[in-house]
């Protein structure tokens, strides 16, 4: 679909912020974003929106590209696509189609962040082979970095260009973009990548802090565990403003003192784009639970031994090991005291509390795994996704369990106990107790995570359950069905 009209309005807006000397000379531009007809296509007459890509190196030179249409020498670009995503993607595969570069070899500036480094207005002679009239261009025109310090080798496309040159910023053919380049140089602009996004790795005793991200289309790392942090904007003071920005607006509540850089590392934007990212690090020792997280699923401490169990973002397991390797928890505390019998009243029988997960499919079928036919307790057996109780609240420990035995996502909100079952599997075993919660809703689909333990998920009808399925949870699922809230077994 084209680009829509309030981007292309919010982008303009954004370049007039910072030139507002220009508002009248683009009084035709915004007049067509007034109109009915799609800003953005070579139809629409008397003029439509283009993009341009302003490539710099770091001789603080400009590629510029021999166009066959006009013969020219200009700057690559052209006409939005319906794939295009936003103006500066426009941009961005105009740039790759015309010259061989790859996005990755491209990133973003600072001192452009978030608008054009330049809107021009140029006419269009009538070309009749094309059946188009005279008209004008309202050019868009995003500035990138190359990345490389050796140029790559150019491969340009043959039906629209002839050849390249890198030009100087007062050699520039267009005489507003090279008014603009030289005035940007003069805040910093030298063609040397430098980073624009930051991120924390957050750490207490030997736990890192991570981000489980949207499972959303056009985000960074949809769906993976990754740390806090965003990209930065034109109005931060720096990068340390900019992750504290960001974790104000991702994670209310999560203050860290002593924000210190710690590596700088590469990663791939949505774009393709390359982009430097700082990683600062700082200790926390708070709860993950006391923050009113307002972007991502969910935030939780976890320690480099789990991280075969998650979906992490490209790179950031190896990033963390180098850092607890680094930093070593020198001051971990002693663990917390265990209840022995004898701290317990006299007579009283402690219990091994387990939890349970109760997963109803749209057809009503329940979630079962297959134990391991090595598995120390009810091999080659059916069983609830379940787990025993840490030192946590039993929820959370239902939580953790979904998401390292299965990879599912659950809010504690959509939690409700459904069943109690409370089993002595031998007069000399330890009693248990074991409660059963029904997850009204839930995100991702059930993997085995653990093989050495679950070998299958498999969703089950009630009323057809196979014959191996531990005792006590068909005892559960039958009390369940029939609006029992409790059961016993063993005694």
């Amino acid at each position: 679909m084209p680009l829509s009209r309030s981007h292309i309005r919010k982008t303009t807006e954004a370049y007039l912020a910072r030139q507002p000397h220009e508002r009248d000379s683009l009084a035709g531009l915004m007049s067509l974003l007034g109109g009915d007809d799609d800003p953005t296509d070579r139809a629409t007459l008397p003029g439509h929106v283009t993009c341009s890509a302003v490539v710099i190196d770091r001789e603080q030179r400009v590629l510029h590209i021999g166009h066959k249409g006009t013969g020219l020498l200009l700057t690559p670009g052209g006409h939005a696509e319906g794939n295009d995503r936003t103006l500066l993607a426009a941009a961005l595969r105009e740039v790759c189609e015309e010259t061989g570069l790859r996005p990755g070899d491209l990133c973003l500036t600072l001192q452009c962040l978030g608008a054009p480094i330049d809107i021009d207005v140029h006419d269009i002679d009538a070309n009749p082979g094309k059946g188009e009239g005279a008209h004008q261009h309202f050019d868009f025109r995003f500035a990138f970095y190359l990345v490389p310090e050796e140029h790559p080798r150019l491969v340009l496309q043959d039906e629209e260009v002839t050849g390249a040159r890198w030009l100087d910023f007062a050699e520039v053919r267009s005489s507003t973009l090279r008014a603009k380049l030289l005035e940007a140089r003069e805040r910093g602009l030298d063609g040397r990548p430098e980073p624009l996004n930051a991120s924390v790795l957050i750490h207490d005793h030997g736990r890192y802090l991570l981000h489980l991200r949207d499972q959303r289309e056009w985000i960074w790392a949809p769906g993976t565990f990754a740390l806090l942090g965003g990209g930065r904007s034109w109005e931060d003071a720096s990068l340390e403003a900019t992750l504290r920005r960001e974790l104000a607006e991702e994670a209310p509540g999560l203050e860290v003192d002593g924000l210190e850089p710690y590596a700088l590392e590469e990663a791939t934007g949505v774009d393709g784009l390359a982009v430097p990212v700082q990683v600062f690090h700082a200790r926390w020792s708070g709860d993950p639970e006391t923050v009113d997280l307002q972007e991502g699923v969910l935030l939780r401490w976890f320690t480099p031994e789990t991280f075969e169990r998650l979906n992490l973002s490209p790179g950031l397991g190896d990033l963390i090991r180098r850092h607890a390797a680094e930093h070593p928890p020198a001051d971990t505390p002693p663990p917390p005291p265990r209840l022995l019998r004898d701290d317990a009243p006299a007579g009283t029988e402690l219990h091994i509390v387990g939890v349970h997960l109760y997963l109803e499919d749209a057809h009503g079928r329940i979630l079962l795994g297959l134990r391991h036919p090595d598995s120390a307790y009810a091999g080659n057996t059916w069983h609830f996704l379940a787990g025993h109780c840490e030192r946590e609240e039993a929820v959370s420990c239902l939580l953790r369990e979904a998401e390292e035995e299965a990879g599912l996502i659950i809010d504690p909100d959509d939690v409700e106990l459904v069943h109690v079952v409370h089993l002595v599997d031998s007069p000399s075993a330890r009693p248990r107790i074991g409660l059963i919660f029904r997850a009204r809703t839930w995100s991702g689909t059930p993997t085995v995570r653990e093989p050495d333990r679950c070998v299958e998920w498999r969703f089950w009808n009630p009323k057809d359950l196979p014959d191996a399925v531990v005792p006590y949870i068909r005892q559960a699922i039958e009390g369940i069905g029939a609006g029992r809230s409790y059961s016993q077994t063993g005694w």
